[in-house]
């Protein structure tokens, strides 16, 4: 244990009892302010002020380079009953490396990392560095004031807030690491300043209005992908300090594209200089085991029932959004937060206070960040993967719900899936994996998803996943599959690589496959999804009627034999476009409910169906606006002539059908354009 020196001047406290207060009450919404290392001028002297919560403790120091790593130098003191230990240290500035050390009651003294550290250097040093997270000179005024005006506070009392969310939302999941590399420094990675541009420009290309970030909160090891955090409020130095990535979210809400970053409250890895047994007991974890550690991950669970943990975790949410401009966080492994005993045998898990199996402290938690960021960030997305059927996750707080604003449907990527990996000729002993997910699709608010979990961990990519023996087979397939997942209601996210058909399973350190895009049979999948967001942005039927039972009707989803499957879109009457005076004539209006419609048409199998009759709605021109089987897509071309009149022949229900030609594994979408004259 270091022996103290002699202090100069022992300055007063830099936190009030009132901020100590809040900490202890779980209420200090911005607490990332106070904890840690903060630039300051106290006193009129300008240092830095070091706070660490460990109330535990015997004894805390700051170590750094600074003092030499000599905690004799500078030891902290406990401010009262707060178990927060604090020191201003003058004449230090931007760029010190530091550390607590920290003793405890048995005299066992460790280094750990600060939690609220914002800015670290690499492994296996790990140590925090002081920076001004503050001070970078934002440009993206207009982005922030069109989402501000945009926003609409969610409301059990008005539909309001779900019209504002039922917009076109397509998003681009990114692995900063391994999306794109130098090709002459394939072992480099590229910098946030390098990859924003690139990033922008092929974002806007493709037509996405977001992209996802996968986990870049600091953390010690590359093969956890990020989801095993240990600097919470640090964006992560392999790709640069703070104030680069603060330039990559600028540079991309200037080009036009949002920035959504998953964010992962529900563990922390074990690692001795990070939170585990943080001032040697269990501060941030569990004790108990049946509590405190997952079994799948190897890592420590929060105890969201801890007012001070609580606070952590919610002023980290806010901090991402405050000083990083994020406009949405994916907020990882919700399932495993909500019950006791995921993943867990009889016996390992402790039930709740009523003998339950939910975590009824996490799902307080969950509410309360999401009340928090509705307050302060009402624009913000909030978006839940969760792979159950917990009710009301996207239900309003107001009434009762967890307050998130859309669930990553996982029930439906699973069955469809299973169906697309079937040989065609078993297909049709499985056609109800494409109608099942229908019966609860408006359940909750969906996005629907092809992630990064369904190309790792040997499950291979999703055009192997494909039911075909030979590439191009498989890559028909993937663009009727990806036409359907765009044509479905939910919002959109797609996984890098799957855009241009990655034919290997991803791996974290190496750049995507982009090589493969001087093939048709990768190009064509790409051309078609850039094309698909397109129409997704620009047809009111795709893009604005994804969360309304009235936005779809099926066709026909009987035909278990063909493998064919049909049904219509349709915008909701405030997006219809609007044709002629208040009123319109007959002939207009019959051409306004036309405009709202498209008809999708999905067929499954090897074969050329001819003369296939599928009932509409509303006589008229039905025009073809995208065939997957387009030679532009690599197909071979067959299709529809580029449109299809009715015919007054009753077929699916309707007095009105269109008789049609039905190319192999080819969806097809018809727009209908006029009505009866």
């Amino acid at each position: 244990m270091p022996k103290p020196k002699k202090e100069p001047h022992v300055f007063p406290p830099t936190l009030s009892a009132d901020d100590l207060h809040l900490f202890n009450e779980g209420t200090a919404h911005r607490i990332y302010d106070k904890l840690g290392a903060q630039l300051c001028v106290h006193e009129g002297v300008a240092g830095v002020s070091f706070a660490a919560w460990a109330p535990n403790a015997s004894q805390v120091w700051v170590v750094g380079d600074f003092n030499g790593w000599d905690g004799a130098a500078h030891p902290l003191r406990m401010l009262g009953s707060s178990g927060v230990w604090e020191r201003f240290v003058p004449g230090l500035g931007a760029g010190v490396l530091y550390k607590f050390q920290i003793c405890d009651r048995s005299g066992h003294s460790q280094l750990k990392t600060d939690p609220y550290g914002q800015s670290f250097e690499a492994a296996p040093g790990n140590a925090a560095i002081v920076c001004d997270t503050r001070s970078y000179q934002w440009g993206d005024a207009e982005w922030m004031q069109a989402r501000r005006e945009g926003a609409v506070s969610r409301s059990s009392e008005s539909g309001a807030a779900r019209e504002t969310l039922d917009r076109p939302i397509s998003i681009y999941e990114v692995h900063l690491g391994s999306w794109r590399r130098d090709p002459s420094e394939p072992d480099r990675l590229l910098s946030y300043r390098e990859l924003a541009p690139q990033l922008a420009d092929y974002a806007v290309e493709m037509g996405f209005t977001h992209v996802e970030i996968m986990p870049i909160a600091e953390h010690p090891f590359d093969g956890s992908w990020g989801y095993q955090v240990t600097g919470f409020y640090a964006p992560s130095q392999r790709y640069g300090t703070p104030e680069d990535f603060a330039w990559f979210v600028d540079h991309l809400h200037q080009r036009g594209v949002g920035v959504i970053l998953d964010w992962v409250p529900a563990h922390f890895p074990r690692d001795a200089f990070a939170l585990a047994q943080f001032d040697g007991t269990a501060l941030y974890e569990h004790a108990d085991p049946r509590q405190g550690a997952h079994m799948d991950w190897g890592t420590l669970i929060f105890n969201y029932g801890r007012n001070e943990v609580r606070g952590f975790l919610a002023a980290n949410a806010l901090f991402w959004l405050e000083r990083y401009h994020i406009d949405g966080l994916r907020v990882d492994a919700v399932a495993s937060m909500l019950y006791l005993d995921y993943s867990r045998a009889s016996g390992e898990w402790i039930p709740n206070q009523y003998g339950g199996r939910e975590n009824l402290e996490a799902i307080a938690f969950l509410k309360h960040v999401n009340g928090l960021i509705e307050h302060y960030h009402p624009g913000v997305l909030r978006i839940a993967e969760e792979s159950t059927s917990f009710p009301g996750v996207t239900r309003p707080l107001a009434e009762g719900g967890l307050g998130f604003d859309f669930k990553w449907n996982m029930g439906w990527m699973h069955d469809t899936l299973h169906y697309f990996a079937k040989e065609p000729v078993h297909r049709k002993w499985h056609h109800n994996d494409l109608s099942f997910g229908m019966l609860y699709q408006y359940s909750e608010q969906f996005i629907t998803v092809f992630s990064h979990d369904e190309v790792v961990h040997g499950k291979g990519s999703l055009l192997l996943k494909m039911g075909a023996e030979h590439i191009p087979e498989k890559a028909a397939n993937l663009r009727a599959l990806y036409a359907h997942m765009w044509a479905w209601p939910g919002k959109k996210l797609l996984f890098m690589g799957g855009e241009f058909a990655q034919s290997a399973e991803w791996s974290h350190n190496r750049s995507l496959d982009w090589h493969l895009c001087q093939y048709a049979d990768h190009e064509g999948v790409r051309r078609l999804v850039r094309d698909l967001n397109q129409l997704y942005r620009s047809e009111p039927a795709l893009g604005t009627s994804d969360l309304s039972p009235e936005g779809f009707q099926w066709l026909a989803c009987y035909d278990t034999d063909a493998s064919v499957i049909a049904y219509l879109r349709k915008a909701s009457a405030a997006a219809r476009p609007s044709v002629g005076g208040a009123g319109g004539d007959a002939s207009a209006q019959s051409r306004r409910s036309c405009a709202a419609l498209i008809a999708i048409v999905g067929h499954f199998t090897p074969v050329v169906r001819e003369h296939y009759r599928v009932g509409v709605p509303q006589a008229g021109l039905w025009r073809e606006i995208l065939n997957t089987n387009s030679a532009h897509y690599g197909g071979s071309g067959l299709g529809n002539d580029g449109a299809r009149h009715t015919e007054p022949i009753p077929a699916d229900g309707h007095p009105q059908s269109l008789l049609l030609t039905l190319p192999p594994h080819t969806v097809l979408f018809f727009r209908c354009e006029v009505g009866p004259q």
